[in-house]
């Protein structure tokens, strides 16, 4: 159970990011749990260390260096891929590991308590750094993200990666994917899940290894790498701050090499032509290492995936809302805006038709981040109840609702489309419209009718709606990706590639099967107006399609409740969140 205050609800600076995606092909997960695993084989995995040396910076504006130390976990003879899920919210987190037996892929089930959450396996790698006269200044373990910045370490492995690009953040997840491809290897820096370590500037020996029950479960060696350390302490106001930030711009994204920047390859499969779904072949990017580790940004400021953006680059970022942050001659740090995804080229002709074929299922999270915020001088005096919301699609099949523009209207026509198992479009329906929003933090396309917030008292009667109802569909979070057609490599990721532009004639918009698009407390509409309510206790409800306009294969799971307590006085007023079965998390 968790309690807020008062605290100043601020406008959202929506870093530029992205998950960068590549074409790849869900395998298939054959047999379940069976305790005859004897003869069964997983990979064969490896610590190894990409550099014997590393430079880390530490700025004077931002004291303390993060341990991105170039160390990678290879994975040999078959991937290491593992499912996280959990049967509900009173359920505690499992996980399997995908092993082989005569070719065949079986669930082998990991021992209980091995992970807690969706971010990583704990305490995975152990950490010890020392100074020249060899004392210890730092002792740590890490978690280690699977899905983290990737490679590939000899030529003949796997073009791509199939697994998906990051660990889920959202305290609500449901299912995820982790894997390591055969013949690569994954980052085990830990990312925006880590803390900076102050050390001064100088030389330091790290050794990193892994934790001896991880050795034990995946059968991994016990050879710690080495890496020697150089901390350089450095400020953005010298003359080597901007070429500085430049050089160092991958520093903390995980990656031990610079890979090619993205081709024109990449723009070539953004548009759709008539009649054909936005397949991950049509979808994909130029592609790359695989590492696209900016994902579950949501539309707001939570904390990223890992391994997030350099610090210098985002400082570069946010000071300046610089235009050469991305990709560059050199640098794949996960920063690159891919094209928008492209609308059918005209308005959908013949009669409207909703035919039999696997269709969206939309379902709503509990709401999350919750806290008692005012609206400082733009509204004085009044006490807002704000909240982050997800909707997600548990498919089978993507939702796809595309806007056309008639010259000179302020808003677009909405329609759904439908496909066949081919990919085919066999029919649509209009759906609505779509309307520009021009508020900080938004600025673009929303869908409207997407998606409504409700405060329902403890009858479960409503007392207070928010105005908002219109919303940008984007991919921003790993909901469940253990789900039937689910895409380990959605493409809209963020509100880069996914709302248009005001002057835009038309937009496509995208939810993938086993994504969730998630709309953070800081946003405008994200609260409701509790200045004038009596301090008890609420039910905040998240409603996907509340007016059924969307076709799904299921209305009856669009509703989700999270209860609240509210407290204090006018212009103090507290929120008290208790937890959700065994989701704690305000």
């Amino acid at each position: 159970m968790t309690t807020t205050r008062t605290t100043r609800l601020r406008r959202p600076l929506l870093a530029g990011t992205t998950a960068v995606a590549v074409m790849a092909v869900t395998a298939g997960f054959v047999a379940t749990t069976s305790d005859s695993t004897k003869a069964a084989t997983g990979p064969n995995l490896s610590l190894i260390a990409a550099s014997t040396s590393v430079t880390l910076i530490s700025w004077e504006e931002d004291p303390g260096v993060y341990l991105d130390l170039g160390t990678y976990l290879t994975a040999e003879g078959a991937p290491l891929e593992l499912k996280v899920t959990r049967k509900s919210y009173k359920d505690p987190v499992a996980i399997t590991q995908t092993v082989y037996e005569g070719g065949k892929a079986k669930a082998k089930t990991l021992p209980n308590g091995t992970v807690k959450d969706f971010s990583g396996l704990p305490g995975f790698a152990e950490i010890t750094v020392t100074d020249k006269a060899g004392k210890q200044v730092l002792n740590r373990a890490e978690s280690f993200c699977p899905n983290n910045a990737s490679g590939r370490v000899r030529p003949d492995a796997p073009a791509t990666s199939k697994y998906p690009e990051s660990c889920p953040t959202n305290p609500f997840t449901l299912g995820s994917v982790w894997g390591v491809e055969k013949g690569w290897a994954a980052n085990t820096y830990a990312g925006s899940y880590t803390e900076p370590v102050k050390l001064a500037a100088g030389s330091y020996t790290a050794k990193v290894s892994v934790a001896k029950k991880y050795r034990d479960l995946f059968g991994i060696a016990n050879k710690p790498a080495t890496v020697k350390v150089t901390v350089q302490e450095r400020s953005f106001e010298d003359g080597r701050g901007a070429a500085a930030r430049t050089a160092q711009s991958g520093e903390h994204s995980g990656h031990g090499a610079a890979h090619p920047a993205p081709s024109a390859a990449g723009a070539a499969h953004a548009g759709h032509g008539p009649g054909h779904a936005p397949t991950p072949a049509q979808a994909a990017a130029a592609v790359t290492s695989g590492a696209g580790p900016s994902y579950n940004v949501g539309h707001g400021p939570l904390k990223a995936a890992p391994p997030a953006l350099p610090w210098a680059l985002k400082k570069k970022q946010q000071a300046a809302r610089s235009t050469e942050v991305g990709d560059s001659e050199g640098r794949t740090d996960g920063s690159r805006q891919a094209p928008a995804l492209g609308p059918l080229s005209k308005r959908p002709a013949g009669k409207p038709s909703v035919p039999n074929v696997p269709k969206p299922d939309l379902r709503s999270l509990p709401a999350y981040g919750i806290t008692i915020g005012d609206a400082g001088e733009d509204v004085p005096g009044k006490d807002y109840l704000a909240f982050s919301a997800n909707v997600w699609n548990a498919g089978p099949a993507q939702l796809v609702v595309d806007g056309f523009r008639s010259p000179g209207k302020a808003k677009m026509d909405a329609y759904q489309y439908f496909y066949d198992a081919r990919g085919k479009q066999v029919g649509y329906t209009p759906t609505g419209t779509m309307e520009w929003d021009p508020r900080p933090g938004h600025m673009h396309w929303h869908f409207t009718d997407f998606a409504s917030y409700r405060l329902l008292k403890a009858d479960k009667r409503e007392t207070v709606r928010s105005g908002k109802e219109a919303f940008c569909l984007a991919n921003t979070d790993a909901v469940d990706y253990t789900v039937k057609n689910a895409n380990w490599h959605p493409y809209n990721t963020d509100l880069a590639t996914a709302c248009g532009q005001e002057n835009s004639i038309s937009v496509r918009e995208v939810l993938d099967v086993g994504s969730g698009d998630t709309y953070t407390q800081d946003l405008p509409g994200q609260s409701f107006d509790i200045t004038n309510l009596p301090n008890g206790t609420y039910y905040i409800q998240v409603l996907a399609n509340p007016e059924n306009r969307l076709k799904e294969t299921s209305t009856a799971n669009n509703s989700a409740l999270r209860k609240v307590v509210l407290g204090g006085k006018p212009g103090k007023r507290t929120v008290t969140v208790p937890a959700h079965d065994l989701v704690n998390a305000n």
